[in-house]
C-alpha cells in the first residue's frame, strides 16, 4: 500500500491557495485598469461643455462601449474556458491602448464612437471574460459570491482613482492627451497582471463545504446530476432568460446614472461636483460587489436580488427630488451600491445554476443582458434629458423595471438536470 506523505499534501493546498489568491487579485488589477468606463461621465460633461456636444451625443460612444463590453464576453468567455486567460487578456491590452490613443487623435462622434466605444468596449469585454470565472474556478462553491465580488470590485472601484486623474489631466493637457497617458497607462499594467491569470489543472478539486452550500441555496444534492452545462443546454433552459432580464434591468438602472452623474448632479443642483461623486458611487459600487458576494454566500440568490432590487428601486422613485449635496451623496452612494452588487451576485448565481466548467462562456451570455442594459440605459436617460430637459421620467422606468426584477427573481427555480 502506498503511504501518503500528509507533509506534501499540505505543501501542495498551501501552494494552491496561494496561486488563487495571487490569480484573484491581479483579475482584480484588470479590473481596475479596464474600469475606466465608469468616469465617462467626466469625459461626457467635458465633451458638452467645451466641444457643445448634445447629451445624446456624449453618450453614444458610452452606449457602444457597453453593448460591444457585453458582446465580447461571449467569445472572451469560451476562448478562456478552452485555452486559459493570459492570451485573452493579453488581446485585451493591446485593444484598451488602441482604443484609447485612437480616441485622442480622433475626437468626434464617430471616431469615439469607433475608437472608444469599440475599441476600448472589446478590452473591456475580452479582459473581463477572462478576469472573474479563473478565480472561481480556484475556489469551491461556498465562496464563489465573495470571490465574484472581489474581482469585479476592480472595475467597480476603478472611478476612485480614474474620476479625479481624467478630471486633472482633462483640466492640465485637454481631452487628446488625456486619452493618450490612459491609453499607454492601461496597456503596460493589464500586460503585466495577464503573466498571473491562469485557469486551475485539470482535475483540480478545490477545498469546499458541498452540504453547507446545497442547504444555503435550497438545492438537493443530486448521486446523479449534470453539473455542468453546455452554453446551447443552458438557454433551453427558462432559468436563463429569467436571470438574462434581471440582469438587463438592474444594470440600466445602474448605468443610466453611472454613464450620465455629472450632468445629472448640475442639473438637479447647479454644483459642478460631479467627479467627487462619480468618485463617492465608485467606492459604494466596489463595496457593494464584495459584500453582496458574501451576502449571496449566506441567503441564496433568491433573498439577495429581491433586497437589491428592492433597494435600487426605493432610490429611483426618490432620485428625481434630490437637489442638495447630501441628498445627492446619499442617493449616488445607494444606486452605486445596489448597481455593484448585481455585478457579483449575477456570475455566483450562473456558477450555481449552470456549474463551473464552461463559466466563462455561459456567464459571457448572461451578461449580454448587461450590455443591452448599457445600451438602453444610455439612451433613455440621453433622450428624456434632450426631451424634457430633466432625468425624472428616466428615474421612474428604471424604478419600474426594478420592481418588475423583483417578481422575475421569485420565479427561479433550480434548472432541471440531466443523468448521464
Amino acid at each position: 500500500m502506498t503511504k501518503v506523505n500528509s507533509k506534501s499534501v499540505s505543501d501542495k493546498i498551501a501552494a494552491n491557495g496561494k496561486q488563487a489568491w495571487l490569480v484573484t487579485l491581479s483579475g482584480t488589477g484588470v479590473n481596475l485598469a479596464l474600469g475606466i468606463l465608469y468616469s465617462w461621465s467626466i469625459i461626457a460633461a467635458y465633451l458638452r461643455e467645451s466641444h457643445s456636444w448634445t447629451a445624446m451625443d456624449s453618450q453614444l460612444p458610452y452606449m457602444i462601449a457597453c453593448g460591444i463590453f457585453a458582446l465580447l464576453m461571449v467569445p472572451g468567455g469560451r476562448i478562456q474556458d478552452s485555452v486559459g486567460p493570459k492570451v485573452v487578456i493579453i488581446a485585451a491590452a493591446i485593444f484598451a491602448g488602441a482604443g484609447l490613443i485612437g480616441s485622442g487623435l480622433f475626437i468626434s462622434v464617430a471616431g469615439l464612437s469607433i475608437c472608444f466605444g469599440i475599441l476600448f468596449g472589446s478590452a473591456m469585454g475580452l479582459g473581463y471574460s477572462s478576469a472573474t470565472p479563473p478565480a472561481i474556478k480556484w475556489f469551491g462553491p461556498e465562496k464563489r459570491g465573495l470571490i465574484a465580488g472581489i474581482v469585479v470590485s476592480g472595475f467597480g472601484v476603478a472611478s476612485v482613482y480614474s474620476a479625479p486623474l481624467t478630471n486633472f489631466l482633462l483640466g492640465r493637457y485637454g481631452l487628446s492627451t488625456t486619452f493618450f497617458i490612459l491609453g499607454a497607462l492601461f496597456f503596460f499594467v493589464i500586460i503585466i497582471l495577464a503573466q498571473f491569470i491562469k485557469n486551475p489543472p485539470d482535475g483540480y478539486i478545490p477545498p469546499s463545504a458541498p452540504s453547507q452550500n446545497a442547504a444555503v441555496h435550497g438545492v438537493k444534492e443530486e448521486k446523479c446530476g449534470k453539473e455542468d452545462f453546455q452554453w446551447h443546454e443552458m438557454i433551453k433552459t427558462p432559468q436563463f432568460y429569467l436571470l438574462w432580464l434581471i440582469f438587463c434591468f438592474g444594470s440600466l438602472a445602474g448605468l443610466m446614472v453611472i454613464g450620465q452623474l455629472s450632468s445629472i448632479v448640475y442639473d438637479q443642483s447647479g454644483l459642478s461636483l460631479g467627479f467627487i461623486l462619480v468618485a463617492i458611487l465608485a467606492v459604494f459600487n466596489a463595496g457593494g460587489r464584495v459584500i453582496a458576494g458574501a451576502m449571496f454566500d449566506k441567503l441564496g440568490r433568491t433573498y439577495s436580488l429581491v433586497i437589491i432590487l428592492a433597494l435600487q428601486a426605493v432610490n429611483f422613485m426618490l432620485f428625481g427630488t434630490y437637489d442638495t449635496i447630501t441628498t445627492l451623496v446619499i442617493g449616488t452612494m445607494v444606486a452605486g451600491f445596489s448597481y455593484g452588487a448585481c455585478l457579483s451576485i449575477f456570475p455566483a448565481a450562473t456558477a450555481m445554476l449552470y456549474g463551473v466548467k464552461n463559466l466563462g462562456v455561459n456567464y459571457g451570455l448572461v451578461f449580454t443582458s448587461w450590455g443591452a442594459g448599457g445600451v438602453f440605459g444610455g439612451l433613455i436617460g440621453g433622450l428624456v434629458r434632450d426631451w424634457t430637459g430633466t432625468y425624472n421620467t428616466a428615474f421612474f422606468i428604471a424604478a419600474a423595471l426594478c420592481f418588475a426584477g423583483i417578481i422575475l427573481a421569485l420565479l427561479i427555480k433550480e434548472p432541471e438536470k440531466k443523468c448521464d
